[in-house]
């Protein structure tokens, strides 16, 4: 995918949410095992450009990154620095880091990240109440200009409303669990988060059912991916609240102007109806789908 950056691989299951991590079930299919740790060969995939001398990575892109690991992995340590130096050298970009270790970050910072960058967006998983409570007042202290709460897997009912009234959540993203031995997602939690949401104006995003999922007292069993985006789009919960300003800039300080942001085209086969379209660059029309 064009919007995901893999600097490294590999990861160690610390929490909950863990238990039946997607690419751990991804790597088994092919052989691999998960928990091994490695440098990808895409590190320095942010700075690469195309035969004109332009970034393929285009000024305004939300790029996610370690989609397959966690940033503030400690076997990481030795190449974190190298990857914040990539992202200091593209202020033109959004990187949205995502990590279930918020107690390992303010050691791990760069020494000039004073309030934080503008052009990176923090994220703490939250899969049920307990790491909620346990993450979101580490994520309320932490020098990042814009942070946000990721609720998937959600194994459990998580109430946001006392940190939603704190202000320093800009969006949350929820969904259910895939892949082998997936726990059910109860369509009454769901519906809880989005409407705290609603009243504290921040974006909601619903990504996906899971395979398992509760509506009605009713378990629906949903083994297909796109069926579950589809689901969860048909719900009509996704809506985008106080509006995310990021003051991004090329590297040499002149500011990226409203027209010259990446313009994201929903044109590819699924995307009418996905539930990720608001956290999404769009379709980069690779042809993988058919498209």
């Amino acid at each position: 995918m064009h919007d995901i950056w893999n600097p490294w691989h590999g990861c160690r299951k610390i929490s909950p949410g863990c238990a039946n991590c997607y690419m751990y079930t991804l790597d088994k299919q092919r052989g691999k095992d998960g928990s091994v740790i490695y440098r990808t060969d895409n590190f320095a995939y942010p700075l690469q450009k195309d035969r004109y001398g332009s970034y393929k990575v285009k000024s305004g892109e939300l790029i996610r990154v370690c989609m397959t690991s966690d940033f503030f992995l400690e076997e990481a340590d030795k190449w974190r620095g190298e990857a914040w130096e990539i992202m200091r050298q593209r202020p033109d970009v959004i990187f949205y880091l995502l990590t279930k270790r918020p107690e390992r970050v303010a050691a791990n910072l760069p020494r000039d990240f004073g309030s934080g960058w503008e052009n990176i967006w923090f994220n703490v998983t939250c899969e049920n109440q307990r790491m909620a409570d346990r993450r979101l007042p580490l994520l309320r202290d932490l020098p990042f200009k814009h942070k946000g709460v990721m609720c998937a897997p959600l194994i459990g009912a998580v109430s946001l409303k006392p940190y939603l009234e704190e202000g320093f959540i800009e969006q949350v993203i929820c969904g259910g669990e895939n892949y082998e031995g997936t726990r059910p997602c109860n369509y009454d939690w769901v519906l809880a988060l989005h409407e705290e949401c609603q009243e504290a104006n921040v974006s909601f995003s619903f990504i996906e059912t899971g395979s398992h999922f509760i509506k009605d007292g009713k378990h629906y069993r949903l083994n297909s991916k796109q069926k579950q985006v589809e689901q969860a789009f048909k719900a009509g919960l996704n809506f985008r609240g106080k509006p995310m300003k990021f003051d991004l800039r090329y590297a040499i300080g002149i500011p990226v102007t409203p027209d010259e942001y990446y313009r994201a085209v929903y044109d590819g086969p699924h995307c009418h109806a996905c539930g990720s379209r608001l956290i999404c660059n769009g379709c980069s029309h690779c042809g993988k789908c058919g498209s």
